[in-house]
């Protein structure tokens, strides 16, 4: 990105240079390979010192900010603030879909199917984690499944989790919806 660096009534100085760079690369990162160009016009003044800053964007977009403060770094972080707010307005633009017609479709229709489209596209899916209802905690014991199948339909819980007593793995026994145990055995 080209800059251009004015000083009015204040000397351009290599520190005041780089405070600006500083704060033209948030502006940069920003929009990308989009920014040609910036012109920066510093003023002081009676009442304090402003900052007049211009970008020039592709498609010739022009992003203007000033800002008026005592202090050069908090000038020009108003006006880089105020570009930033307009610089997502045109990349939001940017990134927008054209709108387009099809022949022998009226854009009417089309523009319904975007505005439904587009709200689902923008917002990603909020993964919902489900609830625990109850939990309970269970000693493990060394037992066959045949001795956890009777444990189970004597204590009515609906899942029992033990130690299978021929191969030595963790193993769950639960109840189904349907009233039938199964069986879980995992890799020892």
């Amino acid at each position: 990105m080209r800059l251009e660096l004015t000083g009015r009534h204040v000397e351009v100085t290599p520190a005041l240079r780089r405070l600006v760079d500083r704060k033209l690369v948030r502006l940069e990162r920003m929009m990308n390979d989009s920014a040609v160009s910036a012109q920066v016009v510093l003023t002081s003044e009676k009442r304090g010192r402003r900052a007049d800053v211009t970008l020039h964007a592709r498609g010739e977009k022009f992003l203007h900010g000033v800002g008026d403060s005592a202090a050069w770094e908090t000038s020009l972080s108003q006006a880089i603030d105020k570009i930033v707010q307009q610089a997502r307005k045109v990349n939001s633009k940017w990134q927008e879909p054209k709108r387009r017609s099809v022949k022998g479709e009226p854009i009417a229709a089309e523009a319904a199917e975007v505005a439904v489209v587009r709200p689902a596209a923008a917002r990603p899916a909020r993964v919902r984690m489900p609830r625990i209802l109850r939990a309970s905690k269970q000693a493990l014991k060394a037992m066959s499944v045949v001795e956890a199948a009777r444990e189970i339909e004597a204590n009515g819980e609906g899942v029992l989790v033990f130690r299978d007593a021929e191969t030595g793995a963790i193993t769950v026994l639960y109840r189904g919806a349907n009233g039938e145990l199964t069986l879980v055995e995992t890799e020892a």
